[in-house]
């Protein structure tokens, strides 16, 4: 009756009837009592306007619940998995031959490369020898190798390695190496120096490399080393120290000894004089990326493409990060996401994914994204470990945006490199004993309640898995985000009882147990469906489902993949990605929002087309009524709707496609605010110069009023590189916001 009654008391109150409560009262004992005359009955109130709802009462949602979130420990064991292979003295990698039948190629620290099959693990073979020139000092020797990408039809290897030099304390080369036969070198195998970079000190020389997707070179480098950067060259882009390289040493044009390597185009100092050893006139074109100090180890996921960097910290923090094109991570600015010597230091520099202190290790070892099968808790999650506590860690989406550590083992091990064998099992180096160990599952798996089928979720039709639930709420949105072209249906599932709490910024909050649902189709066919859910601890996280071509089941992914569906890579983000975009700024659920759910919608249960906050309010979804008409409430526009204003449109898209991190308390390094209630003078972007550089727009800027042509954003937005906005989750451009975005830049005469 109280719910009820409540209901009642709303609806009148909405109506401006106000309940009396009614007193009657008797005299007795005998006495005599006149009753009062009653007064005349008022006229009856105006009937309140009538308002069209699409629903009659709200859905009972008995099954489509958010359960507990994964558990996030993936319990693991480590095991000498070649018992009976000889001690690996000192080594420093390991990665396994880009081949059908492969051997493991370990490095030493002493200048050796070593061999051993894996199927029959008793000898080691060496490969290569360059213990006659390598200078082992300190933190120097034979340090990373990668094998050429179309090897072993092009017989080439790459080594990383220093040397002594009569200047300064140390060399670090990169050359190349022609085989002259790839089962076994001999004596007509020839070196090729790529690369040389001096250092003043012994330490820190990084020293990883690797090949990327796009088939350039990508080389770590450290910053020169003593202690604290004292010569700043972590800071300083004339020299090649405390950066990310990348170059291009197979294209056209290559040849030794004229011209080893070109630099690629969007490089962020391309165009300059290239570097040489020590210090040059300008911006060195081969850096990718700086403001490290010792990168050790750093990989590349392999299905995301994800470059994950471990760099070791001064004394207080080791970190983790996200390496993006034109960044700068801060050393010696900052020492993880803290200042440490800030003296002509400027701003924008991006904070690692993670960092600890020395109560759990003292120095960082990378290491790669799971990509196995064995250990299902750990699939996508970013693994690494510390060479001085031997402390193992598997990264996890904390539901807010970011990651905490999940400690996977404490061990007396030395780890100074990962490397996945062939069924993308996780193995390591380990300095201390000499020996390769592998990561394997300890026990039962820990439990996932998240459903492998959608059928399974509660979310669907008992009867047809294609279609919704009857206790879902279909909904749509003014101002669709961008997907690759894909047509999309979006539904709501709040646990019975809960409610939906409308903040200050019309952004909503959604109860503990929410799933947010949205289906993709290409062609007509369903794709995708992605469910977003607010487990019952309040921690929101993602998960996706890949439908069959029968169109008869779709099954979870866990860490991500692209597929080739009618003609286009399609993506299914990883967990972790997924929480990228949903943002703690912008409140996690990004479309549910007051002004982009302020439009009428037609409700298949009813057929009746109506306005959806009026009818989310007459079902009882809100905690609080709407303070009025849904006429008086913000909504954002249609960008294809090409009658109305042209400014609304375009606000319109940036606020759906780019707020969700470029807003106050967003996670990039910029100031950038593109939400639609902020002022264009406010937006930190109009006539303001990019953080990361012009990317090729001569005398470019976020948004050069009337000059779309000059304009990053534009730019960015008609990119789909490691300069394209939106970073992740699309292959295609959005043609037609790019000519939106341009016919609005162009219209622009200032930035008032």
């Amino acid at each position: 009756m109280k719910a009820e009654f409540e209901i009642l008391r709303r609806r009148l109150s909405q109506s401006g009837v106000v309940l009396a409560t009614l007193f009657v009262t008797a005299c007795g004992g005998g006495g005599s009592s006149t009753s009062p005359v009653p007064p005349p009955p008022s006229p009856p109130p105006p009937p309140p306007p009538t308002v069209t709802v699409g629903l009659d009462m709200r859905p009972d949602n008995l099954t489509c619940v958010a359960p507990a979130r994964p558990a996030d420990d993936a319990a693991v064991t480590v095991s000498d998995p070649f018992p009976n292979l000889p001690n690996i003295i000192q080594p420093t990698k390991i990665w396994l031959e880009p081949v059908a039948d492969p051997r493991w190629f370990v490095a030493r620290k002493t200048g050796q490369l070593v061999t051993f099959d894996p199927d029959n693990a008793t000898t080691l073979a060496t490969y290569l020898d360059l213990s006659a020139v390598v200078r082992t000092q300190s933190e120097g020797g034979l340090l990373g190798f990668a094998f050429h990408p179309n090897y072993p039809a092009t017989p080439e290897i790459f080594l990383s390695y220093t040397i002594n030099h009569s200047g300064p304390a140390m060399r670090s080369v990169i050359s190349r190496f022609i085989l002259d036969n790839v089962s076994a070198p001999g004596g007509g195998t020839v070196e090729q120096v790529i690369l040389q970079v001096d250092q003043r000190y012994d330490n820190h020389n990084g020293g990883d490399i690797a090949f990327g997707a796009d088939g350039y070179l990508y080389i770590g480098l450290g910053d020169g080393g003593s202690g604290g950067d004292p010569n700043d060259w972590a800071q300083d882009t004339t020299r090649l120290l405390g950066s990310m390289l990348r170059i291009d040493v197979t294209g056209p044009g290559v040849s030794y000894p004229g011209n080893p390597y070109n630099v690629p185009a969007d490089n962020p100092f391309a165009g300059n004089a290239e570097c040489g050893p020590s210090a040059n006139a300008s911006d060195c074109p081969e850096i990718y990326a700086w403001g490290l100090r010792n990168p050790w180890r750093w990989s590349f996921d392999s299905v995301t493409g994800e470059l994950w960097l471990a760099d070791v910290g001064q004394g207080a923090y080791e970190e983790v990060d996200l390496i993006e094109l034109g960044g700068n991570y801060g050393w010696r600015c900052r020492e993880g996401a803290h200042d440490f010597n800030t003296a002509g230091c400027g701003t924008g520099f991006i904070d690692p994914i993670i960092e600890y202190g020395r109560a759990q290790g003292n120095s960082i070892t990378g290491g790669l994204v799971y990509r196995g099968t064995a250990i299902p808790a750990m699939v996508g999650r970013y693994v690494f470990a510390d060479y001085g506590s031997g402390r193992i860690w598997a990264l996890q989406p904390d539901g807010q945006g970011g990651y905490v550590n999940d400690q996977l083992i404490d061990t007396n091990f030395g780890p100074t490199s990962f490397a996945a064998g062939e069924d993308g099992e996780l193995y390591f180096t380990d300095i201390n004993n000499s020996r390769i160990r592998t990561l394997a599952p300890a026990g039962a798996p820990a439990p996932d309640l998240i459903p492998t089928l959608l059928s399974e979720t509660g979310c669907t039709d008992p009867t047809d898995v294609t279609r919704p639930y009857s206790g879902l709420v279909p909904y749509d949105i003014n101002a669709p985000f961008w997907s690759d072209g894909a047509a999309k249906d979006r539904h709501l599932a709040l646990p019975n009882g809960t409610t939906i709490t409308r903040t200050i910024d019309d952004d909503w909050d959604f109860p503990n147990g929410t799933v947010i649902i949205k289906n993709f189709r290409l062609n007509g066919n369903l794709i995708e469906t992605r469910h977003l859910m607010r487990h019952p601890d309040g921690v929101w996280a993602g998960y996706t489902y890949e439908w069959n071509a029968q169109q008869t089941e779709a099954t979870r992914v866990q860490g991500g993949k692209s597929v080739r569906i009618d003609g286009q890579d399609w993506i299914f983000p990883a967990e972790g990605q997924c929480m990228e975009c949903h943002t703690s700024a912008a409140g996690f659920a990004l479309g549910p929002e007051t002004a982009q759910m302020n439009r009428n919608f037609t409700y298949p249960s009813t057929l009746r087309s109506a306005n959806q906050l009026e009818t989310l309010d007459a079902v009882m979804m809100f905690t609080s009524p709407l303070p009025g008409p849904a006429s008086g409430l913000p909504a954002l526009a249609n960008p294809t709707d090409n009658g109305a204003n042209l400014n609304d449109r375009a606000r319109a898209y940036l606020h759906t496609n780019c707020a969700q991190c470029h807003q106050p308390g967003g996670p990039t390094p910029t100031t950038l605010d593109f939400r639609y209630t902020t002022p264009l003078d406010s937006m930190n972007a109009c006539n303001a110069a990019p953080l990361l550089g012009p990317i090729g727009v001569p005398n470019g800027l976020l948004i050069a009023p009337g000059d779309a042509a000059r304009s990053i954003v534009i730019e960015r937005a008609s990119r789909r590189d490691v300069h394209g906005m939106p970073p992740l989750g699309s292959n295609i451009i959005d043609t037609a916001g790019v000519a939106l975005l341009t016919d609005w830049i162009n219209s622009l005469a200032n930035c008032n």
